[in-house]
């Protein structure tokens, strides 16, 4: 099952963001806030009104840099992309993935949609720290991804955490894109796209069960390496990491 206040399965799986009413100040593109928790004082955003649903991209761009404004990475598969996830456009293929057999064994998100919405809602209604996204590859949605501050989340209470570690998990949603290679593919490439975009960032984690061999071998030839084994609640991880300063050189 997916991270709640547990950790999240192999490869492809996650955690979700819990709420926070906490301060913070946020600075976009032409817009300058204050968000708290009862209101956003001395806005100004060009040609824009703040309104409440604007808050979670405030909340994104603090935490996150904004990974909608990422930009595509060039793999050896494809341009790759993420984009954020919207449920009003998304929910239906994101159901159909997570009632995959071979999702939901790991997920256990199996069911009606209204069990997938509720796992990405409570990212979207959170503090911004976790972003629920599509790949694309070439344009078209293959896989599911969620980026993570690893130290503002529950996984940063079983491992030496470092202030912007970031975490990424993902799933395959087409079993015909499965068992290709494009697991190793994407999962450098969406680390590099953290390094490229998070300058803060000096690492990029994730933690696949030490049980699942094809799962860490993907980290494993995407330039991770296995940084130590942490038991977290249902599953022994294999906490991979890979350094800002040794990612030229693995």
């Amino acid at each position: 099952m997916p991270f709640t206040d547990t950790s999240t399965a192999p490869v492809d799986f996650v955690a979700v963001a819990p709420k926070s009413k906490s301060k913070s100040k946020t600075t976009t593109a032409g817009a300058a806030a204050t968000v708290t928790a009862t209101g956003v004082v001395g806005t100004r955003i060009p040609g824009r009104r703040l309104t409440a649903g604007l808050l979670p991209l405030l909340a994104e761009a603090e935490l996150l840099d904004s990974p909608a404004g990422w930009g595509p990475a060039a793999t050896a598969a494809g341009a790759f992309r993420l984009e954020p996830v919207r449920l009003g456009r998304h929910l239906e293929l994101l159901t159909g993935w997570m009632n995959d057999p071979e999702v939901a064994a790991y997920w256990e998100l199996a069911g009606p949609a209204a069990v997938t919405a509720a796992h990405v809602r409570a990212q979207l209604d959170g503090n911004g720290h976790s972003i629920p996204c599509l790949g694309l590859l070439d344009g078209t949605p293959m896989s599911y991804w969620e980026i993570y501050r690893a130290d503002l989340d529950p996984l940063s209470r079983h491992y030496p955490a470092r202030p912007h570690d970031t975490g990424i998990h993902l799933l395959i949603g087409d079993g015909t894109n499965r068992g290709r290679g494009l697991g190793t593919i994407l999962l450098r490439a969406v680390a590099d796209l953290v390094l490229d975009n998070r300058p803060r960032c000096t690492r990029v984690l994730a933690e696949p069960d030490i049980r699942n061999t094809p799962s860490v071998s993907a980290f494993l030839n995407s330039g991770f390496r296995c940084s130590a084994e942490i038991d977290l609640p249902g599953k022994r991880a294999a906490l991979m990491v890979r350094e800002r300063a040794l990612r030229n050189l693995l």
